[in-house]
């Protein structure tokens, strides 16, 4: 560690004044030295011989005079083979073994590796002496769970690189030399399993960047048929407080065709966390049978931890996920609740005394948020194979109002838009995607005709509904009723879904296009009814057999007769030219 220091000139909150003597690097780790304490903090503005320092702990008991300790190194995380299954906290503490040594109030300046040292895993080479080599490229793999966790070329070597050493296949642990290099000027360095990537920069080792088109099938038919979600592509689900947001989420991320899921909880109160670290790790996992949490990693921050590390949480999040894909994996990163990562930008640029911009958030806020969901996206690495990050932010505006900044800049930058409404939860219509204002960029699994005439439904079922809140029903035509039933029966047959039942609460592709068919069935119909009350009896009455349809397994003798009692109850009453 370079022999770089200085001392507190200026204390403010969680925001330090350091001055020094010699040259400081904007976002440098530097430690604080109080009371025999060593504090992380992060150097986020330089002025001349001075530096504003965000400090990733409590300030208290800080003050000027105490000594201050400049690494010269960027605010990073371990990257390796351990990941998967870890709970950590925004600063890749794992937060499991620093409970084990702190006991349940978790003591400042406490900081631990993110990867277990002793841990002994079984390394298969696949690289020679002689290769040649750059960074990124693979030497080896040790297996993580049902993958392949490919041992790397650390991604921070720059230049060409000549394998001089690859060890035995064997039995190892993380910190043990796996791999010997030598570049063109004869320097020599050692690959270990483990390697150190700054969270803020980007991981932008691939061939090229592709756009994303395929669908990534969450699983969930509002999501899927209406509003997709593309593979490397971006969403983000705002909504009012008790809207679904976190319900949304777990469905999601247990039932999305990704590989890895990385949940970051930036900010959220420390109940919610608790039930998020209760909950997860009994999630099944419907690919491998076992817990969710075995190809899942959780960053953890509550509202009342430090301001500072809630901000970097995100980055750390995006980062590992960033890391997965660089081994061919699709990996889906879920940011619950980007808006309280925005509430701490506030407070820092607050500190820093910068120009406020709307709502005193800092003017920059759209930059930053877009340079995260930038993050994102469809790659191919060297080796041919396609991989992605896909990443989706829950937006929590105050008082659900989705004109505000944070909802705004994210709208900017997102391909899904998945608004979540206040009236569709109080009224019990889960998930409460309303499906008149979300919208999505990607292609869907329905044809572009299909969805036309669907959404068209929905519309004009919506300005019936409204002009019967006026004239009543009785001042509303026959023909008018019947595409308001429409309407209200394609929502409640196909757009709300039962999380909670193990057939409705996963909808798969196949499932949803067979669903789909027979709503267009009934939607593109022309019915005969004698009166509105023997149209809404009709109606109910097909709704019900969809309901019942939806909790049917797809391959059993039930679901095809479900589905043919459903086509002779459509018969019933469809005018024949």
């Amino acid at each position: 560690m370079p022999d770089k220091k200085g001392r507190i000139v200026g204390v403010n909150g969680n925001m330090l004044t350091a001055e020094f003597d010699t040259g400081v690097t904007q976002n440098e780790v530097a430690y604080v030295l109080t009371g025999g304490e060593r504090l992380k903090c992060e150097v986020i503005r330089v002025r001349g011989t001075r530096a504003d320092m965000q400090i990733f702990e409590s300030a208290n008991g800080i003050r000027v005079g105490d000594a201050v300790e400049f690494t010269d190194e960027l605010l990073s995380v371990e990257l390796g083979p351990g990941l998967l299954t870890s709970v950590f906290d925004g600063l890749q503490n794992p937060l499991n073994v620093l409970a084990e040594e702190s006991g349940f109030f978790l003591k400042r300046g406490v900081y631990l590796n993110a990867l277990d040292r002793e841990k002994v895993w079984h390394f298969e080479p696949l690289a020679g002496v002689g290769s040649n080599c750059v960074a990124g490229d693979r030497i080896g793999y040790v297996n993580e769970g049902i993958f392949k966790h490919y041992i790397m070329v650390p991604l921070a070597w720059r230049g060409n690189w000549r394998l001089t050493a690859v060890t035995a296949a064997g039995d190892y642990r993380v910190d043990d030399v796996m791999a010997e290099a030598e570049n063109e000027d004869g320097e020599r360095r050692q690959i270990t399993m483990v390697q150190q990537w700054p969270v803020k920069i980007p991981i932008r080792d691939y061939a090229e960047k592709l756009l994303p088109e395929e669908p990534l099938v969450t699983q969930t038919r509002s999501i899927d048929t209406f509003f997709p979600v593309a593979r490397g592509g971006t969403f983000c689900t705002p909504g009012p407080f008790g809207a679904g947001k976190t319900v949304l989420q777990h469905s999601i991320s247990q039932n999305a065709e990704a590989d890895v899921v990385v949940v970051a909880a930036c900010g959220e109160r420390a109940g919610e966390v608790v039930e998020i670290l209760r909950e997860y790790p009994h999630l099944a996992d419907p690919r491998t049978g076992r817990s969710l949490m075995d190809r899942s990693i959780i960053i953890c921050n509550t509202s009342s931890m430090p301001v500072a590390a809630r901000e970097a949480s995100v980055y750390t999040a995006v980062t590992l996920a960033e890391y997965y894909r660089q081994m061919g994996l699709n990996t889906l990163l879920l940011a619950d609740s980007t808006s309280r990562w925005a509430q701490a930008l506030r407070e820092m640029s607050g500190r820093l005394e910068e120009i406020p911009g709307e709502e005193a958030f800092p003017a920059y806020l759209e930059s930053l948020i877009a340079a995260f969901y930038e993050r994102a996206g469809l790659v191919r690495l060297r080796t041919g194979e396609t991989a992605s990050v896909t990443i989706g932010g829950a937006v929590s505006p105050a008082g659900g109002n989705f004109e505000e900044p944070v909802t705004q800049a994210t709208l900017k930058v997102v391909g899904c838009f998945l608004g979540l409404s206040r009236s569709r939860s109080d009224a019990r219509r889960y998930p409460a995607i309303d499906p008149l204002d979300s919208w999505s960029k990607y292609r869907g699994l329905a044809d572009a005709s299909d969805m036309d005439t669907a959404r068209e439904i929905l519309h004009r079922g919506s300005e019936v509904s409204q002009m019967m809140n006026v004239v009543g029903e009785e001042g509303t035509s026959l023909d008018d009723f019947v595409v308001y039933l429409k309407s209200e029966f394609l929502d409640y047959a196909y757009l709300q879904q039962n999380t909670f039942d193990a057939v409705d609460g996963a909808c798969g592709r196949e499932r949803q296009l067979i669903l789909f068919r027979q709503v267009l069935e009934v939607l593109r119909s022309e019915f005969s009814f004698a009166d509105k009350g023997a149209a809404r009896s009709w109606f109910l009455q097909l709704r019900q057999l969809f309901l019942d349809w939806n909790y049917l397994e797809t391959e059993s003798a039930e679901f095809a007769e479900q589905q043919q009692a459903i086509l002779n109850k459509i018969a019933e009453c469809r005018c024949h030219e």
